[in-house]
């Protein structure tokens, strides 16, 4: 048995590539477009690990997704999670769970996917985040 992918629907592709792409770092590497099936597949992985994507399903007709939380979350390891914290938090993204610890902080989707950022090996705990507060749920 072999991972292959995980699927999460979004409502509006290009502000969910400007999060996963622009934001998270990730790599688009297929795109299928179905004009009879009405839909859009975008597949994503991080940098260096093609193993684990991202499919992520734009059906063209628009519907009302519900209880994203529901989904559980996303988990990726990252190199600096300060930086890549405050890269998000510049483009507009709330940090929802900061990584006061240095090792774990969760942001969300514009379609609102829990992202679990972990930091790879050990991070000593550094302001302003070691003092930030959670924000909504995450």
């Amino acid at each position: 048995m072999k991972y292959l992918h995980t699927m999460v629907r979004v409502t509006d592709i290009e502000e969910s590539l400007r999060f996963y792409r622009d934001g998270l770092g990730l790599i688009e590497s297929r795109r299928t477009e179905s004009e009879k099936g009405r839909y859009t597949l975008v597949f994503l992985h991080a940098p260096g690990d093609e193993s684990a994507k991202v499919e992520l399903t734009y059906n063209w007709d628009p519907e009302e997704y519900t209880g994203g939380r529901n989904f559980g979350h996303l988990a990726y390891r990252v190199q600096d999670i300060y930086a890549l914290c405050q890269h998000l938090a510049d483009m507009g993204y709330t940090i929802h769970r900061p990584p006061r610890d240095g090792h774990m902080a969760f942001v969300k989707s514009p379609d609102g996917i829990s992202i679990e950022l972990l930091q790879e090996g050990d991070r000593e705990p550094a302001e302003p985040w070691a003092s930030m507060p959670n924000t909504g749920t995450w």
